[in-house]
């Protein structure tokens, strides 16, 4: 069931000494592929970083906390400001929507398969920009690692941390 999915996906900070095997990293990948976006214009791109060590180091570098140091696999994801679609009443570019919608598919494509992930923002956007050649409309959006966690994950925990359903929603 969807729900149970969505409850197993947690921002996971302790990573076991692991390799990721290649086919799970393909999978989250297509779940990113398949992700809706305004007028299907698919405004992204993923670096997946794990096999090329020098610069999977230099991408740990770009967030400042330790236990990122730990993550086999880090997905960068980028959004195509150029080639996303723009709202004609107002002007938004929804190229950062468009890559939450795909980084959110790949986070619980992850947590299917039994694999942790942290959706980090808070990361050097100009350290990551200077690692990648590519032109001025591709903007960091997020650094994605993925490993299997080190800590058992208690799944009940949604029921101490959420709002109650009558706090984000009112049926009309």
């Amino acid at each position: 069931m969807f729900l149970d999915i969505a409850k197993k996906r947690f921002s996971c900070r302790s990573y076991l000494d692991k390799p990721v095997e290649k086919e799970k990293i393909r999978t989250i990948i297509e779940a990113a592929r398949i992700a809706p976006s305004a007028n299907n214009k698919q405004p992204w791109f993923f670096y997946v970083i794990s096999e090329d060590k020098n610069l999977l180091s230099k991408v740990h570098q770009t967030y400042h906390r330790e236990w990122f140091n730990d993550a086999p696999v880090v997905i960068v994801a980028f959004a195509d400001k150029e080639n996303a679609w723009i709202r004609g009443s107002d002007g938004k570019n929804h190229s950062d929507i468009d890559v939450a919608i795909a980084i959110d598919h790949m986070t619980l494509a992850a947590a299917d398969l039994g694999l942790a992930t942290c959706w980090i923002c808070n990361f050097y956007v100009e350290k990551v920009k200077a690692l990648f050649n590519l032109s001025k409309n591709f903007e960091p959006i997020a650094l994605i690692p993925v490993a299997y966690c080190k800590t058992k994950t208690d799944i009940n925990r949604f029921d101490k941390k959420r709002k109650k359903t009558e706090q984000i929603a009112k049926f009309l």
